[in-house]
């Protein structure tokens, strides 16, 4: 007979399905408005503790090295704080629970989990283009994307959405489930204060090519195994979009996003990435499955099937995970 261990704290127990419970109730439930109006996010928590650090320490005077340091101690405490309070969370819910506590651990892993929130956010988008409402979708995709979207197209629309759709499957999902299986509810809430970092500071402009460098760096190395992962599982969920993904994950100047991007362009036949425009000024980004159409309406809506058929994989791999351990 199969004996049953007790686990240790940041470390997913044996027969303890932590990440398959964390996903359904994400899913389920998300993160409700009135909950974040009451309580904000984790992530909110983040942003201030990195905002408070940048004002204090990312001061133009001092010299680039300064400000390197600075941000290396601002990444070191971050992950400290966010991986201490999760552990300390973990441990009080288990004393709390008792042999229930891995329901409680799961339940604190969800908000770190962004399915039903990356759905609810491209969704609009789709309907608005579906119904030919133009002035919608650019609506409803600003809130997603960093580019300019008043003069968007319908295909410059669905691009806008269904790339935001593909790097945040890897950055919202499927890194956060690689590192709540690898390293339990710290590394889960490690690694989304480091991604918190990287989105805010982690920029080549003067103003934080320096601070920000730790942040950036750290954000590549956690994103390594998720990306490719992330890349393969949307072309098994697409059904095709292998030799895209190899050919073209490196025209991306993100060493991460170009996996996921290119995975979906793969398996939608469709060409995303090319010029951008930030704040009127275009950057000439190169193509994505270059050699396909540019999307349309109806691409967005297939897109968003694929995400969900890759999210139901990756249900199947936390089982998996749980039962072989």
């Amino acid at each position: 007979m199969r004996r049953r261990s007790t686990g240790s704290i940041g470390r997913c127990p044996i027969a303890e399905p932590i990440a398959l419970l964390a996903l359904a109730t994400e899913a389920a439930i998300g993160w409700p408005d009135r909950l974040y109006a009451r309580v904000g996010h984790p992530v909110g928590g983040f942003a201030r503790l990195i905002a408070a650090c940048e004002v204090r320490w990312n001061r133009p005077g001092r010299s680039e090295r300064a400000r390197r340091v600075a941000g290396v101690a601002t990444v070191a405490l971050l992950i400290g704080v966010a991986a201490g309070g999760a552990w300390c969370a973990e441990a009080g819910v288990r004393a709390l629970l008792g042999e229930a506590g891995w329901i409680g651990v799961a339940l604190l892993a969800a908000p770190g989990l962004a399915q039903r929130s990356l759905d609810d956010h491209v969704r609009p988008v789709a309907a608005a283009l579906v119904a030919g409402n133009l002035p919608a979708a650019r609506t409803a995709v600003g809130r997603i994307v960093g580019r300019d979207t008043a003069k968007l197209d319908e295909a410059g629309v669905a691009r806008a959405g269904i790339e935001s759709l593909a790097e945040s499957f890897c950055d919202g999902i499927a890194a956060p489930l690689f590192w709540l299986l690898l390293l339990g509810l710290p590394g889960l809430w490690a690694y989304k204060a480091i991604n918190t970092a990287d989105s805010l500071i982690g920029h080549r402009e003067p103003r934080w090519r320096a601070f920000g460098w730790a942040a950036a760096r750290i954000d590549d190395f956690a994103n390594l195994a998720p990306a490719r992962l992330g890349g393969a599982i949307l072309c098994l969920a697409g059904g095709r979009g292998w030799r895209t993904m190899l050919r073209d994950a490196h025209r991306h100047a993100s060493p991460n996003a170009g996996w996921t991007e290119a995975a979906m362009a793969g398996a939608l036949r469709v060409r995303l990435a090319g010029p951008i425009a930030y704040d009127g000024v275009v950057a000439a980004k190169p193509w994505i499955g270059g050699s396909f159409a540019d999307p349309d309406a109806r691409d967005v809506a297939r897109a968003l099937r694929v995400y969900r058929r890759a999210c139901l994989l990756l249900w199947l791999i936390a089982g998996a995970v749980a039962w072989a351990r």
